[in-house]
């Protein structure tokens, strides 16, 4: 898969799943404009691709305030060029059980993770409408098809973000826009580093937990963000010409492909 002189925005491209996004792209040719709230990471990650020969550029914004993101989009269309190609991977988790979620955890988690991705698409899609070209990914969860224990606000979120993905592609198919779902499982990456008690966070998630509800992994792996980002990019891809509101689950048969 080749994006050579394409242009991409990746949300959430400071670390995790949209940092290996926005690596993939650029060095498979693409011009990536990366959006993430942490400024410091953020251009870490953009310098470094520009070190290595990428063109490449930060444009730190907090995806639930949609001025921000209006002219964050904007600034990357003048510095890079059309925008053809979307990745929405921004997100948080706010774990607790239900009754216990303060509004603020429910209501930041659907900033970011909802409102976000609403924002950032509703940007970008106006720009491709009269071009009649695009393709919009939206990284999800397999929490969307399945109930998690203490993870209501995220599952929610998540499930939200992928019909509005959907309704999305259905809207935008006449303009030949192509809009679809990655929806990972466990994957190494620090928000998932984060819910672990020691170096043995992997294995149990792997095993899975009847006392939690949950299946652990039939391929007996977690997977790595490279993992996902391949997923990504195959759909952005003419491989994937024909495909649009699909959601591609990538969990390794946790959801016993629910």
């Amino acid at each position: 898969m080749e994006f050579k002189d394409r242009t991409a925005l990746v949300t959430g491209a400071a670390q995790g799943i949209g940092e290996a996004v926005a690596r993939a792209l650029a060095a498979r040719g693409a011009r990536v404009a990366g959006l993430d709230a942490n400024e410091e990471r953020l251009s870490g990650v953009m310098d470094d691709l520009g070190a290595r020969g990428h063109r490449a550029a930060a444009f730190p914004v907090d995806v639930a305030d949609s001025q921000a993101v209006e002219r964050a989009v904007d600034r990357a269309e003048r510095a890079l060029g059309p925008i053809e190609m979307l990745v929405n991977v921004a997100g948080v988790l706010r774990m607790g059980q239900a009754v216990a979620l303060s509004d603020e955890d429910w209501e930041r988690t659907f900033a970011v993770n909802t409102r976000g991705v609403f924002h950032v698409s509703r940007a970008v899609a106006r720009r491709m409408i009269p071009r009649r070209s695009g393709a919009i990914v939206t990284v999800g969860s397999n929490a969307a098809r399945t109930p998690r224990m203490h993870m209501a606000a995220y599952a929610a979120s998540k499930a939200a973000v992928t019909m509005f993905t959907k309704c999305l592609g259905l809207e935008l198919a006449e303009h030949d826009i192509r809009c679809n779902v990655v929806s990972p499982g466990s994957t190494d990456t620090p928000m998932q580093r984060a819910l672990w008690a020691d170096d043995r966070g992997a294995q149990a998630v792997i095993a899975g937990s009847l006392a939690a509800f949950r299946l652990g992994i039939p391929l007996n792996r977690i997977a790595t963000p490279g993992d996902v980002a391949d997923a990504v990019l195959f759909l952005l891809s003419d491989r994937a010409r024909h495909i649009t509101m699909h959601d591609l689950c990538v969990d390794g048969g946790a959801t016993l492909g629910a």
